[in-house]
């Protein structure tokens, strides 16, 4: 009886072991596979720490330059010069009106004769013509535009060291330009010598009478200046006029 039993109670469970076969595979497998995925995934994880930490050390030890850096160091430059040619044309005016203002105001200083009504009435109307002539068809539609154009054409790299230490001379076109730009450029800044160099030469008052057209044409050329730079570098709307930059022959 005990025999029969204990082979009885055996094969009840080798039953219950075929049984649960299946679902013991099913287990095991999906054992194997969670650990091999876990496996795979720690060792992404490993390649990506890996990865991160050397470009932690390559950005720590400072060993290469990127390109985000190059281009950061060529902006300032070029916002560098571009300002020196812009506001070294505007020193240029400047120091011209400082030289010929206190002789446009010596009929008002007191020392000097009064102006007669014709003579008043010919200094307003100089100042005004050459504010419109000088300062606004000249400067303001013409000079002022390539000035600030002129400046911004400045590039690391592409433009010389003499015209970026020249820069507000290569603004107004006297070098590096088309030829018809220079010659222009040439004559117009030849031609105010000349005509300095007449007037001086002037009586009492005419000479005041034209020097004071002289500064009304200046101030009024220098603000131009001053208001297409500032819509230029701060509201980023450069001149749409011609730089007239010398064309470049291909081989």
């Amino acid at each position: 009886m005990s025999s029969s039993l204990k082979n009885s109670v055996n094969s009840e469970k080798m039953v219950n072991d075929d049984e649960h076969a299946p679902s013991n595979i099913l287990r095991s497998l999906s054992e194997s596979s969670m650990s091999s995925s876990l496996s795979s995934s720690s060792t992404n994880t490993l390649r990506r720490l890996s990865s991160s930490s050397a470009n932690g050390l390559k950005v720590i030890g400072g060993g290469e330059t990127t390109d985000d850096e190059k281009n950061g160091g060529s902006s300032i430059v070029n916002k560098a010069g571009a300002f020196w040619g812009t506001f070294g044309v505007v020193y240029i005016l400047a120091k011209a009106i400082k030289r010929v203002l206190p002789i446009a105001l010596e009929p008002f200083n007191g020392n000097l004769p009064p102006l007669s009504r014709v003579q008043l009435a010919a200094y307003v109307i100089t100042c005004v013509w050459f504010a419109y002539v000088e300062g606004y068809k000249g400067f303001q539609c013409k000079f002022s535009p390539l000035v600030v154009k002129r400046s911004q054409t400045l590039q690391s790299g592409s433009s010389s060291f003499i015209q970026f230490v020249l820069a507000p001379l290569y603004s107004m076109g006297l070098f590096h330009a088309t030829k018809k730009r220079m010659i222009v450029s040439w004559s117009v800044t030849t031609g105010v010598a000349v005509i300095v160099a007449l007037v001086k030469k002037l009586p009492y008052p005419y000479r005041n009478i034209v020097d004071a057209g002289v500064v009304a044409g200046l101030g009024y050329g220098s603000i131009s200046i001053l208001l297409i730079a500032a819509k230029s570098f701060i509201f980023n709307q450069p001149p749409s006029i011609n730089p007239e930059l010398p064309v470049k022959l291909t081989s």
